[in-house]
């Protein structure tokens, strides 16, 4: 019987003899390195036996793998790894195709030895480059396995660690062959990254300490990468990211989203931070803005979620934003902003509505709701002014306009935010968010010139009536002035309100005013002093109004006074000042002695600014006098917690006022054009003063038009009067009329002579608009439609009737009847 195997053996293919041979009888005596040699010279030499080599080990191997025979499994991986190291032929792929027949039985053995061995062997083969690229392989079955042992639950923790650090290798063998293979778009599939990222992310969670490997890619050593598999899953995941391409980026990104909503990582969302800015880190810079786009799109989609989770996506677009904008951002700029807007109103709807609906709960579940909602109200707004702030000057004009086109004004209802269904108080939320979000997005803006950083279009809403019905929005607005007018840094020297002993030692930056400084002071001027004279007017304001307003006119000296604007800077002021002597809109103690005390302390730093001596002189004294017997004129006394307030201010004696005439003597003898001083300052009336719901400037400046009494005799006025003693004692006095008459004739021409010519065309404009208007109701009562044969159109009951009239019953005129 014996000799009959031998005659049976020796008929058998070589190349089974030669694989048979490797094995030795005890498997612990390893592979037969001679015949190993002969076999892998066999191969080399006859290409076309590999594939018959490889599918002969292959059924060995599934035999031994059956039988529990792990140490021949062992010989027959090491004898196909020295086989694929040594033969790079055309035959090849037939052999690869048994390899990886062999490599996915040992995956499915479920025990963690052959996983790993496997997982070994898959990486070698993923390091060979193959000379002509494989259009038939597909490796769909080994994503999924080298997935699911990413989530290895093993009991045994060393054990699970292996396995989890086995099924990243192969996740990572599987990217780098199919990156490197013609065919690499299949592993950027949705099916397989859906399966790889969360496997990634999965193990990425484990790092203990997440903060300090933020950043560029880091280089840990080999032990510690081989050994932790959150360093792993991270190289793994940057390296992924790192390869994907333009056309399947976004593919790459979402899972990373599914992942985090799944396991509720968005708060708290230290993890999520991280996460995306090893992805912004990681890939090409060119394709930051696809990321943002799928942020801004996964933050459309959770728009009805928690505050917490609202904002947790949005400090995660922060720190997105924060390293994009060091790069390209694409073309994602008005998308980002649009987004984020759309948002911010959605979340001031949720915070009124929860007012609302909680007005009979407990007060605390309401705060809590509405304090969420200011968290995702602020998160917003940093993360506008972050990446405005990083915007180039060009782009960062183009936002500033884009969000105060948002802003709710009236009269632009066009392209601002709808708030008609949030009523004044939602309006006014909305209002207050965008301006602090353009707050954020002005400042360390440089223009070269006010003209650019202020054109009519931004301007004209900015400086809006409608925003300044509240203390705090005409705070925002002065905020925003002030960082597009100040271009030399020198707000920081005129914080708080205060009377400077000595301006000189602030070390003031200026330059000289450019022509186009002059022609936006000639063009707009009249609607900053106007914004000015209205905001001291105002009865809710506090300190910080007062001291804005200071910095305001301090900065408007600075940046863009010539001669002509000091000395409407001073009409101005001794305006102001009159506001609080005469207090026509019955305004409270504080407020009249707090204007007294802005008139103070900008005229001290305007005369030291133009350094007349007279000037200065006559402040000074007026300050002096102020300390000794008025000192609640003065900011450093008014503006403290308790301070004891005058009865009345009509006692008072001139000394303590600035005196125009003197202003006037002061500045004449230094070559100023003073002949102006001696009319008062009236504020320019616009169109929104018709239209606002505010008081209007027309009643402010007490603005009289005669209009002629019409026809209606309830309306005429007796001419007959009694004769009485007054009636004879007014006929005696004729001379004492006749003299008003002229000093008002001459005060009438002085001004038209002196004013300037905004301040006149104002006062005309408004006459002539109310004349237009009274003119235009007269019209519309005598001017009627003759009547018509087709009817005339009356609607009742919301439907539309038409009553013909008869041609014999229409009266026409005589020249039209023959």
């Amino acid at each position: 019987s014996a000799g009959v195997c031998c005659c049976c053996a020796a008929l058998r293919p070589r190349y089974k003899r030669l694989v048979d041979n490797i094995f030795p009888e005890d498997p612990k005596d390893g592979l037969v390195k001679a015949d190993m040699e002969k076999l892998t010279f066999y191969a080399v030499s006859a290409p076309e036996k590999l594939d018959r080599i490889g599918a002969y080990l292959a059924e060995r191997l599934s035999r031994d793998v059956v039988r529990h025979r792990y140490g021949y499994v062992l010989i027959a991986m090491e004898a196909l790894d020295q086989l694929l190291m040594a033969c790079h032929s055309q035959s090849i792929k037939p052999f690869v195709e048994s390899f990886l027949h062999m490599v996915a039985k040992l995956l499915e053995s479920g025990e963690p030895k052959l996983q790993v061995l496997g997982t070994n062997s898959f990486v070698k083969f993923a390091n060979i480059e193959e000379d002509t690229p494989s259009y038939h392989r597909r490796y769909d079955f080994f994503v999924s396995q080298f997935s699911a042992m990413c989530h290895s639950c093993d009991h045994d923790p060393e054990i699970q660690t292996e396995i989890r650090i086995a099924g990243i290798r192969g996740i990572q063998g599987v990217v780098r062959k199919t990156v490197n293979d013609e065919l690499r778009a299949t592993i950027w599939e949705p099916q397989h990254m859906d399966k790889i990222v969360p496997s990634l992310l999965f193990n990425m969670q484990k790092i203990e300490d997440i903060d300090s490997r933020i950043g560029p890619p880091s280089s840990p050593t080999g032990g510690e990468k081989e050994e932790n598999p959150a360093l792993l899953a991270e190289n793994c995941f940057r390296e992924l990211l790192g390869r994907a391409t333009y056309g399947n980026m976004n593919n790459a990104v979402r899972p990373v989203f599914a992942h985090l909503d799944h396991h509720r990582l968005w708060d708290p969302n230290e993890f999520a931070v991280s996460c995306f800015k090893i992805i912004m880190y990681s890939i090409q810079a060119q394709y930051s803005h696809h990321v943002i786009q799928e942020i801004l799109r996964h933050l459309d989609v959770r728009k009805r979620d928690s505050p917490r989770v609202r904002a947790g996506i949005i400090q995660v677009l922060l720190e997105a934003v924060a390293i994009a904008a060091k790069g390209s951002v694409g073309p994602t700029v008005l998308e980002v902003f649009n987004t984020l807007l759309k948002h911010l109103r959605i979340s001031v709807e949720f915070e009124l509505g929860d007012r609302r609906s909680s007005a009979g709960s407990a007060a605390f579940s309401t705060s809590s709701k509405e304090s969420d909602e200011r968290i995702v109200q602020n998160a917003i707004i940093q993360t506008i002014g972050f990446f405005g702030s990083n915007l180039p000057d060009y782009q960062r004009s183009e936002i500033m306009m884009f969000i105060m086109g948002k802003v709710p004004v009236l009269g632009t209802i066009s392209q601002s935010l709808d708030t008609s269904h949030l009523g004044d108080l939602g309006t006014r939320r909305i209002q207050i968010m965008l301006l602090r979000s353009l707050l954020m997005v002005t400042s360390g803006y440089k223009a070269t010139t006010v003209t650019n950083a202020l054109p009519p279009p931004f301007l004209d809403p900015l400086l809006s009536p409608s925003l300044m019905e509240d203390s705090e929005l005409r705070q925002l607005v002065l905020e925003i002035l002030h960082n597009l007018i100040d271009r030399h840094d020198n707000r920081a020297k005129l914080r708080g309100i205060r009377i400077i002993p000595d301006v000189s030692d602030l070390k003031i930056k200026r330059d000289k005013i450019s022509r186009q400084d002059v022609s936006f002071m000639k063009k707009h001027g009249q609607q900053l002093y106007r914004h000015i004279y209205l905001g001291c007017k105002e009865e809710d304001n506090v300190q910080k109004n007062f001291e804005l307003l200071f910095t305001s006119l301090a900065l408007t000296t600075i940046e863009l006074a010539n001669e002509e604007v000091v000395i409407d800077l001073i009409r101005l002021a001794i305006a102001l000042q009159d506001i609080a002597i005469i207090n026509e809109d019955n305004l409270p103690m504080f407020n009249r002695c707090g204007v007294m005390a802005l008139v103070a302390a900008y005229l001290n730093f305007l005369s030291q600014m133009i350094a007349v001596p007279a000037f200065c002189q006559h402040v000074s004294k007026v300050i002096e006098t102020r300390s000794l017997e008025a000192s609640y004129f003065l900011p450093e006394t008014i503006f403290k917690d308790k301070c004891n307030l005058p009865k009345s201010l009509e006692k008072h004696e001139k000394d303590l006022f600035f005196l125009t005439n003197k202003i006037a003597e002061s500045l004449g003898g230094s070559g100023y054009s003073v002949e102006r001083l001696s009319v008062p300052y009236v504020p320019q009336v616009t169109d929104e003063d018709r239209l606002s719901r505010r008081k209007s400037i027309v009643d402010t400046v007490s603005i009289q038009v005669d209009i002629l009494p019409g026809n209606n005799t309830d309306d005429k006025v007796d001419n007959t009067e009694e004769i009485t003693f007054e009636a004879l004692k007014k006929a005696i006095d004729n001379n004492g009329l006749e003299e008003q008459e002229k000093e008002k004739r001459r005060l009438v021409i002085e001004k038209f002579q002196k004013a300037p010519f905004e301040e006149i065309a104002a006062q005309c404009e408004t006459k002539a608009n109310l004349l237009h208007d009274r003119l235009a109701q007269i019209l519309e009562l005598t001017i009627r439609p003759p009547p018509s044969p087709s009817g005339t159109m009356t609607i009742t009951a919301g439907h539309a009737h038409y009553q013909s009239v008869p041609v014999y019953e229409m009266k026409f005129p005589d020249l039209c009847v023959y």
